[in-house]
């Protein structure tokens, strides 16, 4: 598992459009659709990427509005994070976290729309291409960085995961646990929560045991 170099998340618009300024070195330069995700390109920190960090770094940023106090900083940092969940059992998931953290900023960032690959063909166009289906899951729907070693994803999965309209899929069930496996085998642990799952009344209270489990095993 190589080292946390560049987080491209919060995506609110078009996807990213990117080059490589230094290949040997790896450097990223994004040229078109910039505004619309936010790049987190520090160190990650010892004891990994708390929500501290995240509302230094996003002080420094030219979105975040000047003259903010720091509680006011972690506000808007949380409203620009909201601002990137494409559904309603996502935004649970993302508010449960942070309410159940709300007194603690040195609690690990829950980071949402996490680009993982990055593919400059849209899937319809890389799928009519020679070379096929695109890379699979080009975004998490969150990640949470405990250490370099010690990376979570987590996955809320609506009916669009498993099925074609209302008729299961076993093509798309396929390529999803898939894609779990090469996760899992580059070093990442995935857990996923059904949307079906997220509406049921008990879903915060069930969210919460996870985290305070999950808390638990990474510390």
């Amino acid at each position: 598992m190589g080292k946390t170099k560049n987080l491209i998340f919060a995506s609110t618009g078009p996807k990213p459009d990117l080059v490589l300024r230094d290949a040997v070195s790896n450097d990223i330069e994004i040229v078109a659709n910039g505004d619309s995700c936010l790049i987190y390109d520090q160190p990650l920190p010892d004891g990994g990427l708390k929500f501290s960090h995240l509302a230094s770094w996003w002080a420094t940023q030219p979105s975040c509005p000047p003259d903010l106090d720091r509680p006011g900083i972690a506000r808007d940092l949380y409203q620009r994070l909201a601002a990137s969940l494409g559904s309603v059992p996502e935004g649970l998931l993302f508010r449960t976290y942070y309410a159940r953290f709300k007194d603690n900023p040195e609690v690990i960032a829950l980071l949402p729309q996490v680009y993982l690959h990055y593919d400059p063909l849209d899937q319809r166009t890389r799928r009519a291409s020679e070379n096929g289906a695109p890379l699979a899951r080009q975004r998490m729907d969150f990640l949470m960085l405990f250490s370099d070693r010690k990376r979570v994803v987590i996955e809320v999965d609506g009916k669009q995961h498993y099925a074609v309209g209302d008729i299961a899929s076993p093509q798309l069930y396929s390529e999803m646990v898939a894609e779990d496996r090469r996760l899992k085998l580059a070093g990442y642990q995935v857990f996923r929560f059904g949307g079906h799952e997220l509406g049921q009344p008990a879903a915060v209270e069930m969210l919460n045991e996870f985290f305070d489990e999950l808390h638990s095993r990474m510390s």
